[in-house]
């Protein structure tokens, strides 16, 4: 005590005091985190942007982010309902303007009736707007085919990763061999790796099977789960679909296999369906878990947990940055779904006009509406869109030496497997780097393309890949992939 003392005493005389949080004192699961779809290759993709605006020369003009999924970032133009209702809902003056079609004002004051003081600038209840909860629920009901749907499951959230985040805190349990072990697909989304390290949970990862189009296998469920148990308790099974970064879509024979298995060994079965509006490939067709749980009768859709989760940051909309999203819970503990409405009170509410949007997103104009046919074509062309440049993407980069692309089904992404020369990988080691890594660096520094390293995402030992979207605009979409195709055998050329 006294020595302690004496240090405290020694470093105000220098006039220097001790940093309570430094990286040795913080919390060290924080450090554990990884998010590699805005990591290091995004930092220095920012860095290039301040250089080309200071005028330094570079072998290209502009940073293509072709890292992340944020669509109106990539130029794609907002779907006018949306924003129209939401301006009015933000600014409630303008519903006396004629400038606004009379469904949108409509909407509008339907939602403003629902807010705190007929605000979107008041607090909702924490679980979400009760209106907009029960238009979800409608929405769920239309979706899957006249299966109910009960407002009081469905609790709005700050975009997708907030309930995702949520429902694995209410997981999360146990010390050492005890401790909650959660099924995440490899390559998986960023968010799930992260969380898990941030809650100090156990990653158990299941490959997708690249050679049959990122399909998923229930055998290798069997074989990841197996090994998982020797060291910790598996509780959890996160399935993404339409995936990301993979862009399958999963078969309803395949989504029932995985509801047996999930009942089968007493896993909480997580659907992360953001994406389920991005389906392009011929024959595929999104199922989504609550459905074909419900369908499967007893005694699966009696008992089966289920968490499903929606977002307006992807689909057509776009809107990410409104962040609004749900989650519906299918056969939870009555009194675990009392904590989690707890824990989400915690931080008051999600963002209203994300609510706001959400509702539009649900409940689209209706066929005798004067928007519909307007929202019809704008939904369909930016669907479209998406859909062609998805085949696009697997054209160009499958006629490329060393590319391999598996078809993008859904999402908004591929994520192709590239060779690289065994000089490459040696030199990548040599600098302290993932192979892909390495090779995203040299592409960005090259020609301003910025992509994710799929070590980011996971990968099979030996195999390299990197995730890139498919929302730039489609003149800018075919330069960015012919440009890449041709540093990838540029590069190939210089290791070889």
């Amino acid at each position: 005590m006294a020595q302690r003392a004496g240090d405290n005493s020694q470093a105000s005389s220098n006039g220097l005091k001790e940093k309570v949080l430094t990286l040795d004192t913080m919390n060290q699961c924080v450090r554990e985190v990884e998010y590699a779809v805005r990591g290091p290759i995004v930092l220095r993709a920012l860095e290039l942007e301040q250089e080309l605006r200071q005028g330094v020369k570079k072998p290209f003009t502009e940073v293509i982010r072709a890292n992340i999924g944020d669509a109106q970032a990539m130029g794609q133009k907002p779907i006018t309902f949306l924003r129209q209702v939401l301006a009015l809902c933000v600014y409630p003056d303008l519903l006396s303007s004629p400038d606004f079609p009379e469904d949108a004002k409509r909407r509008a004051q339907r939602i403003l009736q629902a807010c705190g003081g007929h605000s979107l600038g008041a607090y909702s209840i924490s679980s979400g707007i009760q209106l907009i909860r029960e238009d979800v629920a409608h929405y769920i009901e239309r979706r899957d085919g006249g299966i109910p749907a009960d407002p009081n499951n469905i609790f709005l959230s700050t975009g997708a990763s907030n309930a995702i985040v949520t429902v694995l805190k209410l997981l999360v349990a146990g010390e050492g061999r005890t401790r909650t072990g959660v099924l995440i697909p490899i390559p998986q989304y960023p968010l799930y790796s992260a969380t898990l390290a941030e809650l100090n949970a156990v990653q158990v990862d299941y490959y997708l099977d690249e050679e049959r189009a990122w399909a998923l296998d229930v055998a290798e469920l069997q074989r990841a789960l197996h090994q998982a148990r020797d060291h910790c308790r598996p509780r959890a099974l996160c399935v993404i679909n339409p995936g990301n970064p993979t862009g399958q879509v999963q078969t309803r024979e395949c989504i029932e296999a995985v509801i047996r298995f999930a009942f089968e060994e007493g896993l909480f079965l997580m659907a992360d369906e953001v994406y389920q509006d991005n389906v392009y490939a011929e024959g595929s067709h999104f199922h989504s878990f609550k459905k074909v749980l419900m369908e499967m009768g007893s005694p699966y859709a009696e008992q089966q947990e289920l968490a499903s989760f929606h977002s307006v940051s992807k689909g057509y909309m776009g809107e990410c940055g409104f962040r609004g999203g749900y989650v519906e819970v299918v056969n939870m503990d009555a009194e675990v779904q009392r904590q989690m409405l707890k824990l989400m009170s915690v931080r008051l509410c999600p963002p209203v006009p994300g609510q706001a949007l959400l509702d539009m997103v649900v409940s689209p104009p209706a066929p005798s509406d004067p928007s519909f046919a307007q929202f019809q074509a704008e939904r369909q062309e930016v669907l479209a869109e998406l859909a062609a440049k998805a085949k696009l993407t697997e054209q160009v980069f499958n006629e490329a030496p060393g590319i391999y692309c598996n078809p993008v089904q859904g999402a908004m992404y591929s994520f192709p497997r590239v060779q690289l020369p065994p000089r490459a990988v040696r030199r990548a080691q040599e600098l302290g780097l993932a192979p892909d890594m390495f090779f995203c660096m040299r592409l960005l520094e090259e020609t301003g393309i910025c992509v994710v390293p799929g070590s980011g995402f996971g990968q099979r030992e030996g195999t390299y890949h990197f995730r890139m979207t498919i929302l730039p605009p489609m003149e800018k979409l075919r330069v960015l992939l012919e440009k890449l195709s041709r540093f990838h055998a540029k590069f190939t050329l210089e290791y070889s």
